[in-house]
This record gives structure tokens, sequence and C-alpha cells, in this order.
């Protein structure tokens, strides 16, 4: 997809990191802007700030969890631009803690946001690219599902934020070849991004109320978690814009692994080395032994 002026963006999680520059690099190139965040007063502040600078843009608080929620989102997309042209399915959060410790409301959360929410933008907006493509032979569509680099390794403490990302990978990569089957006009790309300065260490601000009680005290690995994910963002070393101009640069030359920082690739090939030679995984903390001695007392463990 290389045809980006007056075309339409439907971005989900668009109110903050990722999807926030998402939109403000799609205004730079004259799209015309659907965001959609859980966070009303955030969502607010984007929409304002992208119209003040002249965009074209409109806002709808979304749980993309919620089929009917996805579903208001596209009609409010089609009533408003009458086509979709580039989809980010962006949302997500990032809880922790150990996988047997880990609620149902936990994985209800996690999946729902992380998983569900890309199914649903997939089931509801995909007919409508297809059927846009097929009555204009001029129309270019592009799906970007937003998984990790988490997708493809496993970090311990990360079960559920790993799981769901890595069937946000496992269902892109299927879409790839479903979309293959049926239309040269609608591509898509899986964006695997490692730790980047954005708020979703903080992602538990938007779990809703029968998500589970907010007052209950978390559990010593669910704590660990967190400061490993704090501790990694604090870190990051390229910024959510950075990233939006690696996936813009992708959907122009319509590749489909999106990988902001290459060099965390190294932190996959040994997953797939053990699974080849049919080996045990191997400690993720390899090379790092202060590491994992930290998590192990974090835990209580002696």
């Amino acid at each position: 997809m290389d045809k980006f002026r007056d075309s339409v963006a439907v971005i989900t999680g668009g109110a903050s990191g990722f999807g926030k520059e998402f939109a403000r690099l799609g205004a730079s190139l004259g799209m015309k802007l659907v965001l959609a965040d859980i966070e009303q007063s955030a969502l607010d502040a984007t929409v304002a700030e992208l119209q003040a600078a002249g965009a074209t843009v409109i806002g709808r608080r979304t749980d993309v969890s919620k089929a009917a929620d996805v579903q208001a989102l596209a009609d409010a997309t089609m009533a408003a631009f009458g086509k979709v042209n580039l989809l980010f399915n962006n949302a997500g959060v990032a809880p922790g803690g150990l996988v047997w410790e880990s609620t149902e409301q936990d994985w209800d959360w996690t999946l729902g946001v992380n998983l569900h929410g890309v199914l649903h933008g997939l089931r509801i907006f995909t007919p409508l690219m297809l059927a846009a493509a097929a009555a204009d032979p001029g129309y270019q569509g592009h799906i970007v599902n937003t998984a990790s680099m988490a997708g493809l390794t496993a970090a311990p403490t990360f079960g559920l934020y790993c799981v769901s990302k890595q069937a946000v990978v496992a269902l892109s990569e299927t879409l790839f070849h479903d979309l293959g089957l049926v239309s040269e006009q609608v591509k898509c790309s899986v964006l695997c991004p490692s730790f980047v300065a954005t708020g979703i260490n903080r992602s538990q601000r938007n779990r809703p109320a029968d998500g589970g009680s907010a007052t209950t005290a978390p559990s010593r690995s669910q704590l660990a978690a967190q400061a490993m994910l704090d501790r990694g963002i604090a870190g990051a070393t390229i910024s959510a814009q950075d990233v939006a101009r690696v996936t813009f640069d992708a959907i122009r030359d319509d590749r489909f692994y999106i990988f902001p920082q290459p060099q965390s690739l190294a932190t996959v090939q040994p997953r797939f080395d053990d699974i080849l030679g049919m080996r045990n995984p191997r400690d993720p903390f390899g090379g790092h032994p202060e590491i994992r001695a930290a998590v192990i007392a974090a835990l209580g463990r002696n």
C-alpha cells in the first residue's frame, strides 16, 4: 500500500502509545482517521490535538473485547467515510505473574483485549475491505496486527501476555495466507516490538470493574513481573514514534513481519533451535544469573 492521502485508517488503542503515533503519522500523510480507545479522556485529547493540526478525525470509545463495540466502530467508520483502507488492530494490555496464579478474570481480560480484540477487528473489517477491493480495481488495503517479541518467545512470569501475543502471530500468519487466496489488493502485517516507551506497563488502569477487583493485592509474582516490565520500558532505546515510522515503511513495502528492533531476534533463535533440536527450553536468563536471582528472590524463594 503506497497511497495514503485521503485513505481511511482505523486505529484501536489510538489514544496513546503506538496508536497515537500511527495517527499522527497518518495525519501527516493526509489520511482520514478513526480512533478507538477505551480511555475516553485520552481519546478526546488525542482527537482534539489532531483536529487542531488540521486532520480529519473522529473518535469512538471502544472496548475491543466486545464484538458489539467493534461493530459500532465499523458502522461509525462507514457512516463517516464510506470505506477503510488501513486497519490497526493495536489495543493491548500486559499483565504478568506465574501462570497458575492468574485468575480466570486475568485470562478473560488479557485474551479479550489482546486476542479477541484482533479477532473482532478481522471478522468485522476484513469483509468491508474485500468488498471495496472487489468494487474498485484501484483500491488498496492493509491490516496491521500488533503482537510483540513475546509472540515469538516464552518469558517467565508473562504467560498470559506471551500466550495472547503468540496467538496474534499465528493468527496473522494465517491471515496472510488466507488473504493471498482471495485478493491481491488487501495485505497484512504483524508488528513485533520489544520494549518501547509506551503506557502498556500501566494497562491495569483500564481494567474493567467486572474483570477482577482493583483492590486485590497483587501476588509476589505479579509484582516481580511488573518490576521487570517497568525496567524494560524505562530502558527502551526507541520511541513509539520510531515504531510508527518503521511500520508505515513496512506497509509501503508490503512486508509482513515488522521488527522495529531487529537485534531482539537474537532472543528468538535459541527457542527455535531448541524446538528443532528437540531439546528442553534453555534458561531465558542465560548469561544474566543476577536477573534470575533477583526474580527468584522477588518470588520469595531462598
